[in-house]
């Protein structure tokens, strides 16, 4: 225990047993409150602390407090629990950061009295008693750096002997506690991602064991925000995944649990590039076909240059996937890689699926522009017709900035370029056309476009 923590919990210890100098009943002969006049003390003080904490007259409550507290420690859990709510209305008024430590102490010596009288509770036995000792110290000292220490061990000596019966908050804390230590430098990015599989897993037994489904709900809205609570510490890099769960493959081929966590992991973290992601995703696929591991597959063949290969998994990850934003985003980058294939019409018609499902978005309108002014060289049967296709390009550009203001520097950079390559006045005229009037384009693009000048 940090030396500093020990000179806070003797001072608090002290302080809350020297409030009564009167001698503990009961204890000896495990009676709740002595005899005699010792049982009439305490009983006519027990009545009265529990009736002011149901009031939340806590100052009024805390002198009976105390000699129930000291004089009759076997008087019931609820000296306990009541004596949490004191001394937690005490330490929230107070204003002096002495005093305030003081307090936090006695609270802590709250706690350890229980475990020694109530410890072997059937219900809230010692290590129920922990997990709540650990986060109420949390509450007050989660900045402290020997604390943090110390709630560290207190938590995780609760969860190692409750498992799946460990409180959520406990678990929470256990996650929260973890990623100020990592800040802090007390703890490294492996100890970080050790906590996350420890209490994720717990919490997916949770949801396995739990029968209502209202239950199961809560754990998994959890269970996501502890995933959250990870995937933006920082810890959860790239290398630290690989170097952690990359040795852990071979074992876990057929694990679908483990497999899902890390292939979630690596897509949270953008890593794109691991061989790790290529080999989960594998394996992932071949025991449940998801969107995930097809988008997984074909960003692997991509990187090797198969595209073939590329385009077979992207066209099942569309398949696969029920998000209309994220299939659209798969249509638009098949699209990207149909583009790069030459195949203009195939790309443009992903692109096209793409502004189907996400109306809002620029992107694909520029893709199909660039289609339009890539091909204008090919595009017709002379010079005149090469330069129309770069109406239609414009049009494109025009109408992506018109939906999406994220995408009007790069549209407006486009239709900068292109127009210069629209054909002059005379040109225009030479060819019986006048600006401003309706055109309509042939071929593979067959759309209809107006006729402009450079």
């Amino acid at each position: 225990m940090p030396t500093l923590f020990k000179k806070l919990l003797f001072t608090g210890v002290i302080a809350l047993f020297c409030a009564s100098s009167f001698a503990q009943k009961g204890v000896e002969d495990g009676s709740k409150y002595g005899h005699g006049e010792d049982s009439v003390r305490c009983l006519k003080n027990y009545s009265l602390f529990t009736e002011y904490v149901k009031q939340k007259a806590y100052l009024d409550a805390l002198p009976s407090w105390q000699i129930v507290y000291n004089e009759c420690p076997l008087a019931g859990k609820s000296v306990y629990s009541d004596g949490i709510k004191i001394i937690e209305y005490r330490i929230n008024k107070e204003k002096d950061k002495a005093k305030k430590d003081e307090l936090i102490s006695e609270m802590i010596a709250i706690y350890d009295q229980r475990i020694k009288y109530f410890g072997n509770d059937r219900k809230y036995n010692e290590s129920w008693i922990v997990g709540r000792k650990a986060t109420s110290l949390y509450k007050y000292k989660k900045s402290d750096r020997d604390s943090r220490v110390q709630i560290q061990e207190w938590l995780k000596q609760s969860i190692d002997a409750r498992k799946t019966s460990s409180e959520i908050t406990v678990l929470v804390t256990y996650m929260q506690n973890t990623e100020r230590m990592y800040e802090a430098g007390q703890a490294g990015p492996e100890d970080m991602v050790n906590s996350y599989i420890y209490v994720n897993d717990i919490l997916g037994q949770m949801i396995e064991k739990t029968s209502k489904e209202k239950s199961k709900e809560k754990i998994r809205s959890i269970k996501d925000n502890v995933e959250k609570l990870f995937a933006t510490s920082g810890a959860a890099d790239c290398e630290t995944i690989e170097k952690i769960f990359g040795p852990q493959l071979a074992e876990n081929t057929e694990n679908l649990d483990w497999l899902k966590m890390v292939n979630k992991l690596l897509a949270r973290a953008d890593c794109e590039d691991a061989q790790l992601l290529y080999d989960i995703s594998e394996n992932l696929h071949v025991i449940e076909p998801s969107s995930s591991s097809a988008y997984g597959l074909a960003r692997m063949y991509l990187k090797t240059q198969d595209l073939d290969k590329a385009v077979e998994y992207y066209n099942e990850a569309i398949s696969l996937e029920e998000d209309p934003e994220q299939k659209g985003t798969f249509h638009y980058q098949l699209g990207l890689i149909m583009y790069n294939k030459g195949k203009l019409a195939d790309a443009r018609s992903n692109a096209r699926k793409a502004i189907e499902l996400r109306s809002d978005w620029g992107e694909p309108y520029i893709l199909i522009g660039n289609l339009y002014a890539q091909s204008a060289k090919n595009f017709g049967s002379n010079e005149f017709e090469h330069k129309t296709a770069y109406w239609a390009a414009v049009d494109q550009f025009v109408k992506a900035k018109s939906v999406d203001s994220n995408s009007a520097a790069k549209a407006n950079e486009l239709i900068k370029l292109y127009s210069q390559y629209f054909p002059g006045t005379e040109e225009i005229f030479f060819n019986g056309l006048t600006v401003g009037s309706s055109y309509k384009l042939g071929g593979w693009i067959n759309t209809s476009t107006k006729v402009r000048a450079k």
